[in-house]
């Protein structure tokens, strides 16, 4: 066993006495069988609840209530989570029930899904909160029983000393518990004692959300509920200059329109806050329906912005061909060298072959399934929302400085939310809502159409990549140059694979400034990469007359036993790992007959994954026939639930690469619904897929993200070898944009 100090910092554990009353749950309605020794079947709420740390509550007869502190964006941390603390609690699973732990700062850290680490980053402090009450229930129990603590074991939620042959549920001690002062530290679990962890259980709000039931913010309702919905500039570089509502307000339905101004001049932005439109339009009325109609009636007249704004943007209107035009100018003309090793011109100038090839992708929209909406109700002195957000705590502070109340008058509840993929990292419909809701004195509902989503941001960047390579005589790699740029970023990543295994390696970035707004989209930057960098080590592998994967194996091995460069921020033994293992898993080097393969592998959100991609030929079309992934993210807390994960981001990764892209016309997108934004459909995903995890004992890393960005080189490679063809530019279907 490992022991660990329970005191990570002031926030890490609270104690409090009894809570009275099942009314704390009144809005939990899935019960399960309570800790008792008997295990009746039937539960009923507990008089009594008794909170032993933030993260679990234990009723007097037994039910234990664990809570899940981070947002639920679909990657099932909702019950990962609490498998973490019910394990070193050590209760049996089918006792537990979970729920969605409200925002609250002072209890815990790090509220936020984004960069794929909730369970790495709350990995530690879940086990010490499951392991700290058990130790409280321990001690209770000796106190009770006149017994050394130590002499006191546990097992499925009931306390047993075996030598007296004395033992009681977890309830029957709970409220003794509650009023122990926590120990300084606690024992966990060995790896090998984990009875949850590294279990398949199915997901807790998995009954009600094939039944229907209300779980997502736009279920959200109120008494006295009104819904509101915006009209923002058509264009990027617009602004809000007059509006005539005077059609829509006879609308039926229809309670007002007015404009309002969401983030004001002298607000200090955070990261989250943002957003290319502040003035809008708010339509509010009765129902969703009445509302859409009034706003096409609306008559607004919008004008260029003639300066740049708060926020520092470029003015004008942009359009996608100058896009591209401005990246290849920026990266002949104002790349930033990131990295050296060697002398890579010279080893260019020697080199017996030369490979030189440039990668491209388009701007994305995200496109989560749930439309952005967001409830407000804002009182004089006091805020609640609610809905579905990435960033609550974030977002908790913009809303309460634009409304000008306390931080503490600001209540933000968490909702399911239907995707995100990075969109709802970025909260201003959040604020949106407070300020209309604050306006008409009235709880609001405000909901994006899908258009609305569409044509407001945020984006996932374009960008642009040079890669080179320098062959020697033998065909040995003896240089490599990257340089690499977007807008309005740079997703360049300068320490990672291939840089360590190349004598010579330069890595350049660059940048071009736009008025479109961008962030975070599903593993960022990584999603341009691993398809650039993957295509180009193919062809690299191929020019010098090389396996793929054997090529990339002794790259790793080069980094791993005689590294170049002291920053490269990635294990190459765990990365050659995953390579290894898609070989032996997928028949690499035996089974490839009769099909078009293609491989790659990617290492980021500290995990590594690696795909054979399978194509069949079928009428002249290539079919995805099936997908091979390696994934090494450590220990799987629930192994059902990440091979869910990893199959999603392999359709999600194909159907991106393949299909989707979003053009600019005049600071217009050209792109508003599904009809013009390519999507994956269900014929063109892959007819198998087949996930394997590296069994080790390292905590655990990322995984909503890692299995992302590889599959999309792969996919590339594996076309290559069905039609001869190299991809460089996406999406890869020709004309499925503009």
């Amino acid at each position: 066993m490992t022991t660990v100090k329970t005191k990570l910092d002031r926030r890490s554990f609270i104690r409090s006495s009894a809570l009275a009353g099942g009314g704390l749950l009144l809005t939990f309605s899935w019960l399960a069988p309570a800790c008792t020794t008997d295990s009746p079947k039937q539960l009923t709420m507990p008089d009594e609840w008794y909170e032993l740390n933030g993260f679990l509550k234990i009723g007097n007869n037994g039910a234990v209530t664990i809570m899940s502190p981070n947002p639920e964006i679909g990657q099932n941390v909702k019950t990962s989570m609490p498998m973490i603390v019910a394990d070193e609690l050590d209760v049996d699973w089918k006792f537990v029930m979970v729920e969605q732990a409200p925002l609250n700062t002072d209890i815990f850290t790090r509220q936020l899904a984004g960069g794929s680490q909730s369970i790495r980053q709350g990995w530690n402090g879940l086990r010490m909160a499951g392991a700290t009450a058990r130790r409280m229930l321990r001690e209770a129990a000796a106190h009770e029983w006149k017994v050394p603590v130590d002499e006191i074991t546990t097992e499925a939620g009931v306390l047993y000393h075996t030598v007296s042959g004395k033992e009681a549920g977890y309830g029957e001690m709970a409220s003794a518990a509650a009023e122990l002062t926590v120990p300084e530290e606690v024992e966990l679990k060995d790896i090998k004692d984990f009875t949850i962890i590294g279990t398949s259980r199915k997901n807790v709000d998995g009954p009600k959300i094939v039944t229907g039931k209300p779980l997502f913010g736009l279920d959200y309702k109120a008494e006295g509920m009104v819904i509101a919905m915006i009209e923002h500039p058509p264009a990027f570089g617009m602004k809000l200059k007059s509006f005539d509502a005077t059609e829509a307000k006879a609308m039926p339905g229809i309670i007002d329109v007015f404009a309002i101004k969401t983030y004001n001049d002298d607000y200090e932005w955070q990261w989250s806050d943002i957003t290319s439109f502040t003035e809008l339009v708010a339509v509010v009325g009765k129902s969703t329906w009445e509302v859409m109609n009034a706003k096409l009636m609306l008559n607004v007249e919008w004008e260029p912005i003639a300066e740049d704004n708060s926020q520092g943007v470029p003015v004008g209107f942009e359009n996608t061909a100058d896009h591209y035009k401005k990246m290849e100018e920026a990266a002949a003309n104002s790349s930033r060298e990131r990295r050296r090793d060697g002398n890579p011109e010279e080893a260019f100038r020697k080199a017996a072959k030369v490979i030189e090839r440039t990668y491209t992708a388009p701007f994305q929209a995200h496109n989560p399934m749930e439309p952005m909406n967001f409830f407000a109700d804002v009182k004089d002195d006091f805020a609640l929302l609610a809905g579905p957000t990435q960033t609550p705590e974030f977002m908790e502070k913009t809303v309460a400085a634009r409304l000008g109340l306390p931080l503490e008058k600001v209540d933000v509840q968490m909702t399911r939310m239907g995707g995100g993929f990075g969109r709802r990292l970025y909260g201003h419909f959040m604020v949106e809502a407070a300020v209309i809701s604050q306006k008409v004195k009235a709880p609001v509902k405000l909901i994006y159409s899908r258009e609305d989503d569409m044509s407001y941001g945020i984006y996932r960047p374009a960008y642009h990549a040079l890669y080179r390579a320098a062959l020697d005589a033998d065909n040995n790699l003896i240089g490599f140059h990257v340089r690499m740029g977007g807008i309005p970023d740079s997703p360049l990543h300068a320490n990672r694979f291939p840089a360590g295994s190349v004598d010579n390696y330069l890595a350049e970035s660059f940048s071009v400034d736009t008025n479109i707004s961008t962030g975070a989209f599903r593993a960022p930057g990584s999603n341009f990469n691993a398809v650039a960098e993957q295509s180009f080590l193919d062809e690299v592998a191929e020019a010098a007359g090389k396996d793929p994967i054997q090529f990339r194996l002794d790259l790793l091995k080069r980094a791993q036993e005689n590294p170049v460069g002291s920053n490269n921020d990635y294990d190459a033994a765990r990365y050659a790992g995953v390579l290894e293992q898609v070989r032996e898993k997928s028949g690499w080097d035996t089974n490839s007959e009769g099909k078009s393969r293609g491989v790659a592998a990617y290492f980021c959100h500290n995990s590594y994954v690696a795909n054979v991609v399978d194509i069949a030929n079928k009428d002249g079309e290539p079919v995805i026939e099936k997908v091979y992934a390696s994934v090494d993210c450590g220990i799987v807390v629930n192994p059902d639930a990440a091979v869910n994960m990893t199959e999603g981001s392999i359709v999600d990764g194909i159907g991106h690469a393949m299909y989707s892209g979003l053009t600019f016309s005049e600071g217009q997108p050209e792109q508003n619904n599904f009809d013009m934004y390519r999507l994956i459909r269900h014929g063109e995903a892959p007819k198998e897929i087949e996930v394997h995890f590296v069994e080790n004992n390292i905590d655990p890393t990322g995984l909503g993200e890692p299995p992302y960005p590889p599959v999309m080189g792969a996919l590339a490679n594996a076309l290559y070898k069905a039609n001869g063809e190299r991809y460089y530019h996406q999406p890869f279907v020709k004309n499925s944009i503009g």
